[in-house]
């Protein structure tokens, strides 16, 4: 708020049905009430089943109102909420978007069963666009900042192609060179080099199959995770190659992996261009194959916005300041 501005409390036309309704929405020590605090910049306070804010928007009031009646609507369907479902919904009401945002819940879009028997779904609406986008072209550009779900939805898709059939391999690779470290640096061999860098991708493997099957599968060669540098001189069939982190390729690695796609494959590249780790003077291959490939039919691009960040609601904050930062510095 301006010096100056009128804080007038607001009692909202929105109340909990009873108190197990008021509880699921607050949640657990008004966590989600505080993300929504947080991200609206407001204090809000409740009284039996009547929501207060305190604010001098009209405009604030009628989107928190319709955070509110989103979560109820969801609640209603014993459908469980959890912060990253909060956030998301204020990110879409902040982008006046609340009611394409309930049409997520209203019919649950899934990716893929774990080895648990647990059915994970899309989270936002984006993750929907993506996923039919990967069905419907060989080749498909991504792009968004952190915790947008770009890589993990990737895999998971992959893992689920593979399940029916409709490939016979998933090929991970990314950069092994990142944030101007080189590997031979490094202690260890190369498996104990590359790793680290390749954990996000184990971390999604794992999560779906895990640990157990997805080491029977890497000794297979059902799975393969690898340096991009491995790609150089093949021809990928039968597959779902996806490149991570590809804003830190080069023009030349970009254009080499690109040219490995073989018969019955699709290739999702991902990576976010506002990360990149190349030198100084030396152009992203993501950004110039994206500009390139922009209107090539059978190619897809998506991209993901702040708006659909689905980690820790702090991050939502993080990227909004560095955005602000560098746009008065720029």
């Amino acid at each position: 708020m301006e010096m100056g501005d009128i804080m007038v409390l607001n009692k909202l036309n929105v109340k909990f049905g009873n108190f197990n309704e008021a509880q699921t929405i607050v949640g657990q020590n008004d966590s989600y009430l505080k993300i929504i605090e947080r991200l609206f910049n407001v204090d809000i306070s409740t009284r039996g089943e009547e929501i207060f804010v305190t604010s001098e928007s009209e405009t604030t009031l009628l989107r928190i109102e319709g955070v509110f009646s989103a979560l109820k609507e969801i609640v209603s369907k014993n459908i469980s909420i959890n912060d990253r479902d909060v956030t998301y919904l204020v990110n879409m009401s902040l982008n006046d978007d609340i009611k394409s945002a309930l049409t997520l819940y209203s019919k649950r879009v899934p990716i893929v069963r774990t080895y648990k028997g647990k059915t994970m779904y899309a989270k936002s609406l984006q993750q929907i666009n993506y996923m039919k986008s990967i069905d419907k072209n060989d080749l498909v550009f991504v792009t968004g900042p952190a915790g947008t779900g770009k890589t993990y939805v990737a895999v998971l898709h992959g893992l689920n192609k593979l399940k029916n059939n409709e490939i016979t391999k998933i090929i991970l690779t990314r950069p092994a060179v990142e944030a101007g470290e080189s590997l031979g640096f490094l202690p260890g061999d190369l498996k104990e080099k590359i790793d680290p860098y390749l954990q996000p991708l184990y971390d999604a493997l794992n999560d779906v199959l895990g640990n157990e099957n997805v080491e029977m599968m890497l000794e297979k060669g059902i799975i393969e995770i690898a340096p991009l540098a491995y790609m150089r001189g093949r021809t990928l069939e039968n597959a779902l190659i996806i490149l991570d982190e590809a804003q830190n390729t080069t023009e030349r690695q970009m254009k080499m992996f690109l040219t490995r796609l073989g018969h019955n494959s699709k290739m999702i590249v991902t990576g976010d261009t506002t990360q990149v780790d190349l030198p100084p003077k030396m152009n992203s291959g993501l950004v110039i194959a994206a500009k390139l490939l922009k209107d090539v039919q059978g190619i897809g691009q998506i991209e993901f916005s702040k708006y659909d960040v689905i980690r820790h609601p702090l991050v939502q904050e993080i990227l909004r300041k560095y955005e602000e930062y560098e746009y008065d510095r720029n």
